[in-house]
């Protein structure tokens, strides 16, 4: 009768485990998508000349605060919006990102951009899977990371009017911290979603959770890649 009964625990176990493997599959290859689509996007539009008057006009902005208000829409609408919305939503912004991240063309060379993509990738892989297999509950982590976070916006708006060297070398070296973890926490999160039976909510819920998910991860990897920029990057001056 015991063993009966830890058969069924074990199998318990086991199934949590795959929907959560299954979602977390979900979740990266839309993040993936998103990013695919951004690299293209500002690769192309960099190397096409338009960069130069694209970054001189208002759009620019314009195309700024328009990121900002769809990344505020879709976490907070995620719940209402029908799964078909987000997923544009998500790709929209993925397009958009890409045309206002081909400025750094403009700043550093294909070469060293090529270069920090791919230590950005390796720091995220390593983080992403340190939060899906670590036993420590990392919800402080995420707190802390957080409250780094809006300390990260305040001291960028301020050193807007500092125009402070080291206070730019203290965001970008706290950012880095920032963005790896909150990599970790964002990916313990989501696989505790996948655990918690969204999969069996049918078709529409798994879609947006896993878009809310990407988008999530999406900023984790794009921001850290943009810290990390700042170090590696080589300039074109």
């Amino acid at each position: 009768m015991q063993s009966h009964i830890g058969t069924r625990e074990i199998t318990r176990a086991e199934a949590r485990q795959e929907a959560s493997t299954v979602f977390l599959a979900k979740v990266f290859n839309w993040m993936a998508i998103g990013l695919g689509v951004t690299g293209v996007v500002a690769y192309f539009l960099g190397q096409s000349g338009m960069v130069q008057a694209l970054i001189a006009s208002p759009v620019f902005m314009i195309l700024l605060l328009v990121e900002l208000g769809m990344v505020f829409f879709l976490s907070a609408r995620i719940d209402k919006i029908q799964p078909a919305t987000a997923t544009g939503l998500f790709l929209g912004y993925s397009l958009l990102n890409g045309v206002t991240l081909s400025t750094i063309f403009l700043a550093y060379t294909k070469a060293s951009i090529a270069a920090t993509f791919m230590v950005t990738a390796g720091m995220f892989a390593a983080m992403a899977v340190y939060g899906m297999v670590t036993k420590r509950d990392l919800s402080g982590v995420g707190s802390f990371m957080f409250m780094g976070l809006i300390g990260i916006l305040i001291a960028s708006v301020v050193n807007i009017f500092l125009k402070s060297p080291a206070v730019y070398w203290a965001i970008s070296a706290i950012g880095v911290l920032v963005f790896t973890g909150l990599t970790a926490y964002d990916v313990q999160k989501i696989k505790k979603i996948g655990e918690e039976g969204i999969m069996q909510q049918g078709e529409g819920a798994v879609r947006k959770g896993a878009i809310i998910g990407a988008l999530a991860l999406y900023l984790d990897f794009i921001n850290l890649f943009l810290m990390l920029l700042r170090f590696f990057g080589g300039s074109r001056d």
